[in-house]
């Protein structure tokens, strides 16, 4: 036992040593929500889950994993384009190791948000607990890799930071509280000083490459669209315009700080353009359905409302651009991700 520990050491330092030698970056580390969440959610108390069927019915064995998806969510794409891995491990899930985690990890839960408030309403891991998470998960790997090394592959990871939307959908807008405290344009500065404040002591940590992540057009998931029925099921353009001045504010943020804090590549990833693309343009990027969802009747069913033994859910998820009312199916997280790589992220591939 001891010497297969001490292989697999010697052998994730010699991938660490050859990753750092061929690419700019040796890890992807994430923080976010659903969009992004690889199965933290699976080990705390919470509703919002996914660990069952339909979900992860395309995944690797065709096992569900607590990805909001019926396969891959966008960081486990952007994890294989930088030439790492093919699946992030999920930090909490105690499947994994530093074996598994020296070369990236997900902090991420489904239904948080910038506002602790967010977080609250279904009781998820908030922002914060996740940069607790983080500092822990720094000290493990220099137990592991020893500090010059697992500072050399902080440095220089890849920090991907998606969430935002479930602070508008699922608590501004959803429950009492913020909407009287805030009006919308404060509400908005408000998150834009929490995602600063989380940058900031991301970088006092030892990060420097960092993605910061803008929101989709929210108003066009299935599941607005169908608060919009009565009105004719089109996108909430309301929802769309705060998602785009929100976006706005953040790009703003991200030259402020670029300019703020020396050494530091930060990059705004904008999913709104390419995914309203898909959307008004459904055929062009080879689908079918970009209203309803593939899961169930494709209105309003995602966590538990999506099970395996609704008889509605679709047979090829590949032909839709939504796997459930609120989530993207793995192909379309594979179009953004390309995107994200070929634009926002470019500059951190090696030449």
């Amino acid at each position: 036992m001891a010497h297969t520990t001490i292989f697999r050491v010697v052998l994730v330092n010699l991938l660490l040593q050859l990753q750092l030698v061929l690419a700019n970056v040796p890890a992807v580390i994430v923080f976010g929500d659903s969009s992004v969440d690889t199965g933290n959610n699976n080990q705390i108390a919470t509703v919002v889950k996914s660990n069952f069927e339909p979900y992860g019915r395309d995944y690797y064995g065709g096992k569900p994993t607590g990805r909001f998806s019926n396969g891959r969510v966008f960081t486990d794409f952007i994890s294989e384009a930088f030439g790492i891995k093919l699946a992030m491990p999920a930090y909490l899930d105690p499947a994994h190791n530093m074996t598994d985690m020296a070369t990236g990890v997900c902090f991420a839960s489904a239904g948080t948000g910038y506002d602790n408030a967010t977080s609250n309403v279904l009781s998820v891991v908030p922002l914060w607990k996740q940069l607790e998470y983080y500092k822990k998960y720094r000290e493990e790997l220099m137990d592991y890799l020893g500090q010059e090394k697992a500072e050399t592959v902080l440095r220089e990871a890849l920090y991907i930071i998606g969430l935002g939307t479930n602070d508008f959908l699922e608590n501004y807008y959803a429950v009492p509280g913020r909407s009287s405290e805030f009006s919308i344009e404060e509400y908005r500065n408000f998150l834009a000083g929490i995602a600063g404040g989380f940058v900031e002591a991301l970088y006092g940590l030892g990060a420097r490459k960092i993605s910061l992540g803008g929101l989709p057009p929210m108003g066009c998931l299935p599941l607005e669209r169908t608060r919009n029925l009565f009105f004719g099921g089109g996108c909430i353009e309301e929802y769309n315009n705060v998602a785009k001045e929100f976006n706005v504010k953040i790009q703003g943020l991200v030259s402020k700080l670029n300019d703020q804090l020396s050494g530091i590549q930060l990059v705004f990833s904008d999913p709104y353009d390419i995914l309203s693309q898909i959307i008004q343009n459904p055929e062009l990027f080879g689908f079918t359905n970009a209203k309803e969802s593939c899961c169930g009747t494709g209105y309003f069913e995602m966590g538990y409302l999506c099970d395996k033994n609704n008889p509605f859910t679709c047979r090829d998820a590949n032909k839709y651009v939504f796997w459930d009312s609120f989530h993207p199916t793995e192909r379309t997280s594979g179009l953004v991700a390309d995107h994200a790589v070929k634009t926002d992220l470019a500059g951190f591939l090696v030449p």
